[in-house]
């Protein structure tokens, strides 16, 4: 399934979708946008859990300026509007996203990256804002992804000097949940996404949807919007097996 720029493979409730510009390292094109938003926008029925991941050495080194170069201030906005969009489907569609990544995690491949909700990173990871450094702003939600992670104060660092940072100093500072040897991130994402496809589906929805909106609200809304959460989830069929199934000391068998 996909095209040549964005290959997928579906396995039960689980989809890896590959990006193959291995020339380019993988960068984000127009074309390889379209591809992500339209499988954000109608992925398969039964897919519960996608893995993203690269080829060649590389997730994703970021957008291509041999495209942007060319674009009016006009045509920016709207692109950069578009690239919001599309990262909003990946962490707010409903689907939860895993990320193997090594090589570049570059510009908007980390705000691709930051997008998703697990983050898996090889020794040869390397994760970078380098716009600054080509006399650009960033486009793709890193101020409001990456800004979160980092904070205010050390991303407009990494921005001004082009600062990298690699697997293990992005495990510190949150970009990656997991740093594994050479040629394991694809591995551990399959068993970590094999594991989340077994949760309640509502419950997996309700983490996604909720935890990061409530960190934008007060304190006194995000206690009210947990509730909320914790409510419904607690009434459905699903919970009942779970809380049965810790009583009988057995797995859960959601819908």
């Amino acid at each position: 399934m996909g095209n040549e720029m964005l290959k997928i493979d579906t396995d039960g409730p689980i989809a890896t979708l590959t990006m193959n510009r291995p020339d380019k390292r993988n960068a984000m094109c127009e074309a390889l946008l379209v591809a992500l938003d339209a499988f954000f926008s109608a992925p398969p029925k039964d897919v519960r859990v996608v893995i993203l991941t690269g080829i060649k050495g590389h997730y994703c080194s970021g957008l291509d300026l041999s495209e942007h170069v060319h674009r009016s201030a006009e045509d920016n906005l709207y692109h950069s509007r578009h690239w919001h969009a599309v990262m909003e489907k990946i962490q707010f569609g409903g689907l939860t996203v895993v990320s193997a990544m090594f090589g570049a995690v570059i510009g908007g491949g980390l705000e691709l990256a930051t997008a998703t909700h697990v983050r898996i990173a090889e020794p040869s990871t390397i994760f970078q804002l380098p716009e600054g450094r080509r006399g650009i702003f960033v486009g793709g939600g890193a101020t409001a992804r990456v800004g979160r992670l980092l904070g205010a104060d050390r991303m407009t660092e990494m921005m001004l000097t082009g600062r990298k940072y690699n697997a293990a100093e992005g495990l510190d500072l949150g970009l990656a949940h997991y740093a594994v040897e050479d040629g394991a991130a694809l591995a551990l994402a399959q068993k970590l996404a094999g594991k989340i496809a077994r949760n309640a589906p509502l419950s997996n929805y309700l983490m996604i949807q909720s935890i990061a909106r409530i960190n934008d609200m007060s304190q006194a809304d995000g206690l009210f919007t947990e509730s909320l959460a914790a409510a419904l989830s607690q009434s459905t069929p699903d919970a009942e097996e779970g809380l049965r199934a810790f009583l009988e000391k057995r797995a859960p068998k959601f819908r």
